[in-house]
């Protein structure tokens, strides 16, 4: 039976990927519903490509795109929900880059559907929230991150007791090597050349400071409920090993293979089924003799150790996290702020403003607006800060 499927951030990577793979499979996939932030003519490519039935340009107008088909056009951030509604997606991939992502998450999961999770945003600064909602309505997450989806894989079939630990493994990004007294004249051009994966410049700054990484911990956290001394980070240059986790019997379980987003993709699309995937290169064990590990420095990226402190903290930490680390890459990709300032900023603010209780997303959105007004004013930039 053909699966409708949203794409959520249809003009970035992985919702690239993901209509390159609907594309191989049209008598799997019908794109339903098409989402992207402010590139209104690849939207426009890519609805006459898809034909779907709504799409929405969340950071424009419905009136700032061309659909040229039969297509139900949506605008700015509250339009992604009415185009979800006009849509009635059996999936959603949600690939919305930060907290913009959490109303769409929340939408999947009250309407019991199945969640493929690229924004991790949401389960950093909502993570308990959501799963209790997905719990209620029976609804499912699959984790399009390639660790997390590992993990996943992993742990199917498994008994969540009798997990020792897991292992996120991390490339260790392009200054794993470097030294850390440079840090300060590091430009945003070198941050922004990843050794392994091409992705968005939020991501990939993330990969950089391994702020990324933090919040896997968060989002590791809340999807397979393990206690924060169950989730280990280890540097693994080569990235084939995706993630590993480690039972009580001493068993170790890993999933890799070569770093291909499609791979994650198309599982979480096709799940439960494995579909095929013809145009993957198959994996060859013997050009990848040499695997190696090797723990986080966790003074030269102080994003690690932060994680665990904002999962003590709890409540707002996460959100606070994610705004702030938000803001400062932004400022950091203008010039107006310095690559280690990104961190040490982010963490003074988790510190200062983040509070343990948390009784609602009103108090997750109003963390979200408090730590960018204090990121900005940090760097002595004006005070803006949207509602998610």
């Amino acid at each position: 039976m053909t699966r409708r499927i949203a794409v959520l951030g249809s003009t970035g990577s992985v919702g690239e990927n993901a209509l390159r793979i609907a594309s191989d499979h049209p008598d799997r996939f019908d794109v339903t519903l098409l989402a992207a932030h402010r590139s209104a003519a690849k939207l426009g490519e890519q609805i006459r490509a898809h034909r779907p039935v709504a799409a929405c340009l969340a950071g424009g107008a419905a009136e700032d795109f061309d659909a040229s088909t039969e297509c139900a056009r949506f605008g700015g951030a509250e339009g992604i929900l009415e185009a979800l509604e006009r849509a009635d997606p059996d999936v959603v991939l949600n690939a919305i880059t930060g907290a913009a992502g959490l109303p769409a998450s929340e939408w999947t999961l009250r309407k019991g559907r199945t969640l493929a999770l690229a924004n991790k945003e949401s389960f950093v600064v909502a993570g308990e929230h959501l799963m209790r909602l997905a719990h209620e309505t029976g609804a499912t997450v699959l984790p399009v991150d390639s660790e997390h989806c590992a993990i996943f894989q992993c742990l199917n079939g498994e008994n969540r007791d009798r997990v020792r630990r897991i292992w996120l493994t991390a490339s260790g990004g392009p200054f794993r090597t470097r030294d850390a007294a440079t840090f300060d004249s590091i430009t945003p051009a070198e941050a922004l050349n990843h050794p392994t994966w091409t992705m968005g410049p939020r991501i990939t700054v993330g990969s950089a400071t391994l702020m990324n990484k933090a919040f896997e911990v968060l989002e590791a956290r809340w999807l397979f409920d393990l206690a924060p001394e169950k989730i280990e980070v280890i540097v693994h240059p080569q990235s084939i090993i995706h993630s590993m986790v480690e039972f009580v019997d001493g068993s170790i379980m890993a999933q890799l293979g070569v770093p291909d987003m499609r791979v994650p993709i198309l599982y979480c699309l096709g799940w439960p089924d494995r579909v095929p995937f013809d145009s993957f290169q198959p994996f060859d064990p013997v050009r990848f003799a040499q695997l190696t590990f090797e723990p986080v420095d966790r003074e030269r990226f102080a994003s690690i150790p932060l994680a665990y402190e904002a999962l003590r903290i709890g409540g707002t930490a996460g959100a606070v996290l994610n705004a702030a680390d938000e803001v400062c890459t932004e400022l950091f990709l203008d010039g107006r702020l310095q690559f280690p300032a990104i961190t040490a900023t982010v963490g003074r603010l988790v510190r200062e403003l983040a509070s343990p209780g948390l009784t609602g997303l009103d108090d997750v959105y109003a963390a979200d607006r408090a730590a960018r007004d204090a990121a900005r004013r940090a760097a002595g930039t004006p005070d803006v800060a949207p509602k998610p």
